[in-house]
């Protein structure tokens, strides 16, 4: 073959690319692309934690006021209220039978006025010598005696209606009529303060951390009920052997709440934006925590990261990418550092 064929095959195959002249071609990027794996991608966002907690307890009373009666040895003469009924502060709820002590008082009285008399007697005669010094000490001292004595009978007599301390609806009754007070423990009638009724709710330690006074709750009872709540407090301890933290729900006043009952409470977003990633996104190494993010170009990036609170399927981030930044859901454990994939919105609820 001529140099001027040699240079002639040359500019061909310059003009119509290796392949065609037995030499080998990069493949194209089509081709890889056509290769890449497949995968689930979310993104790192800004958004409240906390929706999705749920957690179940008994309904209880705000505030229990136990009813009773000091007094020993009276009988229960007429009753004025019964379970379920509502009452105001300061109406009675018992009455017990007074007869003999309203006796004792004007016996009382009568020695009471007479020991009166006596001490008035003496007044004035103090250092004359009529009568010794003693003898009027003893007379003003007896007369104080029979005023505290009546003093304690009437205040005793004050006692023998049993009043409500505060307004609500009566929980239990545990006195019978004809029944004798023994000034025992065992209340008489137990009050719930306004009617107010709590859920009692046990909270997963690690979920505590994304529940706030203050946020929404859905609370759903076995009837099928679903009332609206409201966080008012959360436990500071846990309990060392559960660990479950107590969280009260505040709940509107309604008769078909009874302490006692079992509830489960849905606890709402706390309010408390942070950035946040699925924690389906986290993979987890011998040498700490890591997320797969995704270029513009479709190609995977190991980032470590680290973590705060959960809930609801998210995980505070407290170092790692930005928001707004594509991530690998799910199957990030089978990309490694470098490989391009082929991105898919994850499925609603797949986070």
């Amino acid at each position: 073959m001529t140099t001027r064929h040699l240079i002639a095959t040359a500019l061909v195959c310059s003009a119509v690319g290796l392949t065609a002249c037995g030499g080998k071609k990069d493949k194209p990027a089509s081709a890889a692309a056509a290769q890449a794996r497949a995968v689930s991608v979310g993104t790192v966002e800004t958004r409240p934690l906390g929706s999705g907690i749920e957690a179940s307890g008994l309904l209880v009373s705000r505030e229990e006021a136990a009813v009773g009666s000091e007094l020993t040895g009276y009988r229960v003469a007429r009753l004025y209220a019964d379970e379920g009924d509502w009452v105001r502060a300061g109406q009675p709820l018992a009455q017990l039978d007074d007869t003999l002590l309203r006796a004792q008082i004007d016996q009382q009285a009568a020695v009471t006025a007479q020991a009166q008399a006596e001490a008035a007697r003496v007044s004035g005669l103090d250092g004359q010598g009529v009568l010794s010094q003693e003898q009027i000490e003893t007379r003003r001292y007896q007369a104080k005696a029979q005023e505290a004595a009546l003093k304690e009978l009437r205040t005793r007599a004050g006692r023998m209606t049993i009043t409500a301390p505060v307004s609500g609806r009566v929980l239990s009754r545990g006195v019978q009529p004809g029944q004798i007070a023994g000034g025992g423990t065992t209340p008489w009638f137990s009050i719930a303060r306004d009617g107010l009724v709590e859920l009692d709710a046990e909270v997963n330690e690690a979920d505590l951390a994304g529940i706030r006074v203050g946020q929404t709750a859905q609370v759903s009872l076995p009837s099928g009920q679903l009332i609206p709540g409201v966080v008012r407090l959360i436990s500071p301890r846990v309990d060392s052997t559960s660990r479950l933290g107590k969280v009260r729900v505040r709940l509107p006043v309604r008769p078909d709440l009874r302490p006692g009952g079992f509830g489960r409470a849905n606890f709402g977003a706390s309010g408390a934006a942070v950035t946040a990633i699925p924690e389906s996104a986290i993979r987890y190494e011998a040498d700490g925590l890591f997320v797969m993010t995704v270029d513009s170009n479709n190609r995977a990036h190991q980032v470590g990261v680290k973590i705060g609170q959960k809930g609801g399927g998210w995980a505070q981030l407290v170092q790692g990418p930005p928001a707004g930044t594509r991530i690998v859901l799910g199957g990030a454990s089978f990309v490694t550092d470098g490989d391009v994939v082929r991105p898919a919105p994850a499925a609603q609820g797949a986070r």
